[in-house]
């Protein structure tokens, strides 16, 4: 008897134990984490589906850490930035550039081909001229003296030596329109391998998704380029990406005229036929781009584009407040 009560004493003993360790090493609750930071001049916002926490943590981590990296090597505000230094020394000499630097150049080139111009990151050249914040812009006589710079033709790219330089010395490049969507492709990517399946990256007017939220689609707005409160169109969308170009991004006003950051490569100027552009498709990096040239283009001749290029939809507000949807919205 004594031994027995023994053997189930030590039964309980050996049950408890195997119960506290598989306890203790089951996975904790699957669930949402979220974290939004101020970088490269906008708002960034992650959201993911983890297993873990620690999961979780680091896959908002690394996204961050990745926004900052680009930042550091695009932003034409930090004087340290590779961009910095090839608008610095490209207009007199080759300058050497890194793989990713020289991969997006020749994408923004390409782009520029597709588009006929309408985008173009030598826009620059006068747009750096405009200040949004203190309300300054720079006067006729200073656009018509740097038109001529503006021309994605200026750049001269040397893929064997991997550098950059610009055929006219007074050009300047900016790549306000497409290293957002290029920020946010890496970090798709980056949180793809960590084994995240559902999760969204948002930098500013750029947004991918992973996947579906859980059995449901994502709601992704647009919002009204004159209310900042309200949504012009929402959409159900799961494994894409959607951009968005307004002149509500960066503006200032003056004797009743709106001076917006998304200028006509052909004048120097801001364009006003069009609020705001929206294109969904798989790649933010194109999305961003494709956005801004549509912009420029107007509403005949973008959505004329856009039709023609497979996977990719529109949807614009003209400046009647209308709505307008490509052809694959439609149906």
């Amino acid at each position: 008897m004594f031994a027995q009560k023994m053997l189930a004493s030590s039964w309980l003993l050996k049950s408890g134990w195997i119960f506290a360790v598989l306890a203790f090493s089951a996975p904790l609750k699957a669930e949402w984490y979220s974290d939004s930071a101020g970088i490269m001049g906008t708002n960034i916002y992650v959201e993911v589906w983890a297993e873990t926490p620690v999961q979780g943590q680091l896959a908002l981590r690394t996204v961050m850490a990745e926004m900052e990296r680009i930042n550091q090597l695009m932003s034409p505000y930090i004087e340290t930035s590779e961009l910095s230094m090839i608008n610095a020394n490209a207009g007199t000499k080759p300058v050497a550039i890194s793989d990713e630097m020289f991969e997006l150049l020749d994408k923004s080139v390409k782009i520029s081909e597709l588009t006929k111009g309408a985008f173009d990151i030598t826009f620059a050249s006068v747009g750096y001229l405009y200040n949004y914040k203190e309300s300054e812009r720079p006067d006729e006589a200073t656009i018509a003296s740097l038109l001529d710079a503006i021309n994605y033709k200026h750049i001269v790219l040397n893929k064997e030596n991997k550098t950059v330089s610009f055929s006219n010395r007074n050009v300047k490049i900016d790549l306000g329109g497409i290293a957002k969507g290029h920020a946010v492709d890496n970090s798709v990517s980056l949180l793809q391998r960590m084994g995240i399946l559902h999760g969204l990256v948002t930098a500013g007017g750029d947004t991918r998704l992973i996947g579906d939220r859980r059995g449901k689609p994502w709601i992704v707005g647009i919002r009204d380029p004159r209310n900042k409160e309200k949504q012009a169109v929402v959409m159900p969308l799961q494994d894409s990406a959607m951009s968005t170009s307004g002149d509500y991004e960066r503006y200032f006003e003056e004797d009743g005229q709106r001076y917006h950051h998304i200028l006509s490569p052909k004048t120097g100027k801001s364009t006003y036929e069009v609020q705001s552009v929206s294109i969904i498709g798989p790649s933010s990096t194109f999305n961003d781009a494709l956005s801004t040239a549509v912009f420029v283009m107007g509403l005949r001749e973008g959505l004329g584009m856009i039709n023609r290029i497979d996977g990719y939809d529109a949807v614009i507000m003209d400046n009647q407040r209308k709505m307008h949807y490509s052809n694959g919205l439609q149906q």
